[in-house]
């Protein structure tokens, strides 16, 4: 296993209601493919060995033994092969038919999952048939010597391998089986299902699905039976989900065909699990151990190289709306609570300070105030082209705020001769004077106005380091400083759309203008001379590895990793390498930055507030994950 990852797959074999030796052969099938495509565990469908649909079959000894005949067949002609599968069978145990999930490695019954509650509605359900499951017990049943009951099954050589397994309609029962594992430390839950397909019952089973894995912080498989049940009064589709702590990873549609695989990420579980309250083991589950080779093979899992943006329209658009709720109302708050009536703001012509101003205009909306409150004040200087200057002003008159053009570039000059700077010389002093002069003249206009500051500094520069301290660093109130620049973006861009007129044109030309600080003299023609990705590297590039690096802990190699298969095509190895070794470096040289924020609303799950959202040393060593270079 490689980076934390198991291949874990669904299969619904084609089977023949109660002919048990035919679904032997389609089990084995569906084994023997799935372990030649590097699969680790394989989950197939509840009661696969007979048929869920046997009726009153059920009751006769002929179908009873078969079964056990078949899984011996099964375990015998699978006995080679490194994977372990679970596969669903009736078991007559003291007296009592259990439905049962045969948990199988190298041959062998690692153990019974008994079903704990069978449907009692009417005479025509399994009740009819299956004993519910209390007490887990050891013996020979039906000729296997293995235990049954609730357990846990745990690789001794891959540790963070451990799943356990609960059937059916148990996820939905009041204490399902799933949480006592998911507790107990299983990283993967299996559930082979048999469960009929009516209208609305795929998105229910994908809604419940996904949610058990979310609340679980676990990897949840579920296999729905399907081709070869009994269709006299009822339909299985095999519709068959992997999920992933909250996400859908891979399914097989309703009535559709085939295995589905996908990679699941147990360092990421674990993450997520170390993170939060997730109770402790107490130890009262059995644990059964057993050994396998996890192979190691290319990802089939995409990776989504835009971890902060959802890819789907729809769900884009409520998250642009949702940060902006969550921006304006915090500010308005904030505005209310010390009394303030007046908020000044640099507005450069660039995303940053043109988001920071829609929030605002948003604040004082909810607040009824007037939007001439809002400063916002433009600051020409050496680098300022023509472009984001005229941006600048028209995107203030559109959002009818006040505006100020203060030409920076006399007092910039008198500074350079104070400190005894040459003007021709543009090094970082060169630049910094221009963005801390810039923070003095929005800090006096707001004492003058009775305001605050508002912060235009989003997460992706804080991640880096890339502003000027006790410059851009610092305001009064940073409104952006949990968004990252990839999904600013979009929040501008969300707002263009609702917009009209002038303020939407406006609003597409600025995010058509390239990133920059404007520190630098324009070139020749006029244009932006200085592009911060240019310099720093690709904005998508580290958020990327901004979201892996603080959401979930991953090392530099898991992440190169990850974002060779997220950017494959758009950037080589090579390039993503270098850019990923300057943000390592970047990211933990430049938390001085992050110590000493000022107060800003966390939008989502990483945030570098100080104030708990990350909380670093500023003197942290980088070696040991610098270390890790030399190794890729």
């Amino acid at each position: 296993m490689k980076d934390g990852y198991v291949r874990c797959g669904c299969a619904v074999p084609e089977i023949k209601t109660a002919d048990c030796e035919h679904n032997a052969s389609q089990i084995i099938a569906a084994v023997k493919e799935a372990a030649a495509n590097h699969c680790s565990l394989l989950t197939l469908p509840e009661l696969c060995i007979t048929g869920s649909t046997c009726g009153d079959l059920f009751f006769s000894k002929t179908l009873i033994d078969g079964a056990s005949k078949a899984l011996t067949r099964i375990l015998s002609e699978t006995a080679d092969l490194d994977i372990a599968f679970i596969c669903g069978i009736p078991l007559s145990y003291s007296g009592r038919l259990y439905n049962c999930a045969a948990v199988c490695c190298k041959g062998k019954v690692l153990g019974f999952v008994p079903k704990k509650n069978c449907s009692a509605l009417s005479d025509n359900t399994e009740a009819r048939y299956f004993a519910d499951f209390r007490e887990g017990f050891s013996d020979l049943i039906n000729g296997f010597d293995a235990y049954m009951g609730n357990t846990l099954f745990c690789c001794t050589s891959t540790p963070d391998f451990t799943f356990g397994a609960e059937i059916g309609n148990d996820l939905t029962s009041l204490h399902s089986p799933s949480e006592e594992l998911a507790a107990e430390g299983a990283v993967i839950i299996c559930n082979p299902s048999a469960t009929a397909e009516i209208i609305g019952s795929s998105a229910y089973r994908h809604n419940a699905v996904q949610a058990q894995s979310g609340r679980l912080a676990c990897a949840y498989i579920r296999t729905e039976s399907g081709n070869g049940e009994s269709t006299q009064d009822m339909v299985f589709s095999g519709h068959s989900l992997i999920c992933e702590n909250g996400k859908l990873l891979a399914e097989r549609k309703p009535f559709s065909k085939g295995i589905i695989y996908s990679d699941i990420d147990t360092e990421l579980i674990l993450s997520e699990r170390r993170k939060t309250s997730f109770p402790s083991p107490d130890g009262h589950l059995p644990h059964i151990y057993f050994d396998m080779n996890i192979p190691e093979s290319d990802l089939c899992r995409r990776i989504d190289p835009m971890p902060f943006v959802p890819s789907d329209k729809s769900a884009l658009n409520e998250r642009c709306e949702e940060i902006l709720a969550i921006q304006s109302s915090a500010l308005a708050s904030r505005l209310n609570h010390i009394g303030a009536k007046s908020a000044v703001l640099g507005l450069s012509g660039g995303l940053d300070s043109t988001l920071a101003l829609i929030v605002t205009v948003h604040a004082f909306d909810m607040l009824g105030l007037d939007k001439k409150g809002i400063t916002a004040v433009t600051m020409p200087c050496f680098g300022t082209t023509k472009r984001t200057k005229s941006n600048a002003l028209i995107l203030a008159e559109a959002y009818g705020t006040s505006i100020r053009e203060i030409n920076i570039s006399a007092s910039v000059r008198q500074h350079f001769a104070d400190i005894g700077h040459s003007e021709d010389v543009h090094d970082v002093t060169y630049e910094n004077s221009q963005a801390r002069e810039r923070t003095q003249v929005i800090m006096d206009i707001a004492n003058m106005t009775g305001g605050i500051v508002i912060g235009t500094g989003d997460l992706s520069e804080l991640a880096l380091g890339w502003a000027t301290y006790n410059g851009d660093h610092m305001s009064m109130y940073g409104v952006n400083a949990s968004v990252p620049k990839t999904l600013i973006r979009h929040v501008v861009a969300y707002e263009a759309e609702r917009a009209g007129g002038k303020l939407s044109e406006v609003l597409r030309d600025i995010l058509d203008t390239p990133v920059s600080p404007e520190l630098l003299p324009p070139s020749e023609d006029g244009t932006i001379s200085q592009k911060t990705e240019d310099i720093v590297g690709p904005y998508e590039l580290h958020d990327f590895f901004l979201f892996y690096t603080v959401r979930y802990g991953f090392s530099p190699k898991k992440i190169f990793r990850l974002a060779k298969s997220a950017f494959d095509g758009a950037y080589a190895d090579e390039t993503i390498l270098k850019w990923l070794r300057i943000f390592t470096r970047r990211f933990f040289t430049q938390q001085f930055k992050r110590s000493c924020l000022p107060d800003g609303p966390k939008v989502g799950t990483v945030t570098l507030s100080p104030r708990g959202g990350w909380l670093m040393p500023s003197d942290a060593s980088a070696a040991l994950w610098l270390a890790e270079f030399d190794e890729i």
